[in-house]
This record gives structure tokens, sequence and C-alpha cells, in this order.
């Protein structure tokens, strides 16, 4: 079973068409089908936006459970709806203070106005 704050492995579209196993983190669960909204998880750390995408580094808190291998980047900057069957396995997962922030960094973006 997956949840909203797991990190797992999935087929992504890349900028160039062609898909990849990369990482994301489960931001919400979507109403009917079980679908998720997830961001992407790069290592590529010059990729992050500051003030919206969020960098979990190596030997902080935030980094312990999440199962990733180096210091990443959240990229909110990177979205998508992925199905639970195209979910290959589970990392790991942040904690809830670092779901509900992605979360709140979103809605906020969101609603902005701009």
């Amino acid at each position: 079973m997956v949840a909203e704050g797991q990190i797992v492995v999935a087929r992504l579209q890349q900028a160039d068409g062609r898909a990849k196993l990369r990482p994301v983190v489960l931001l919400k669960e979507l109403p009917g089908f079980g679908d998720f909204l997830v961001c992407g998880v790069s290592s590529q750390l010059r990729q992050a936006i500051p003030e919206f995408d969020l960098v979990l580094e190596e030997g902080s808190d935030e980094f312990v459970e999440t199962g990733l291998r180096v210091s990443s980047v959240v990229r909110l900057t990177f979205l998508a709806i992925v199905p639970v069957d195209l979910m290959m396995r589970r990392l790991g997962r942040i904690p809830d203070k670092v779901l509900v922030a992605l979360q709140n960094r979103l809605a906020g973006h969101l609603t902005s106005g701009r």
C-alpha cells in the first residue's frame, strides 16, 4: 500500500519525451481512481528553484528515512500524475512536516494570482 509522503520509483516522461524510472514523492492521492499527484526527485541540486523546490541534505533529520542515496532536490517544478500500478518500488518517506510544507508551497503558488 502506498501513501502520501512516500518516495517511490515510477516511470515518468522527461522533457525529451522519453520515459525514465526515477524517484518521486507522493504529494496527494487524487479522488476517483487512486492516482497520485507526484513530484520528481533529482540529485542535480542545481535544478532547485529557491523558495519553491526543497533540498533534502544528507545528514539532516529530514533525509534519514527517505531511502535516497545522496542529497536531492524535491522538484515541485516537475509534477506528474502517476497511477499506483506504475509505481515500481518504495524507497522511503519524507517526514509529515516536510510533506505539509511541500503541499503548502504548491497550494500557495496555485492560489497566488501570478
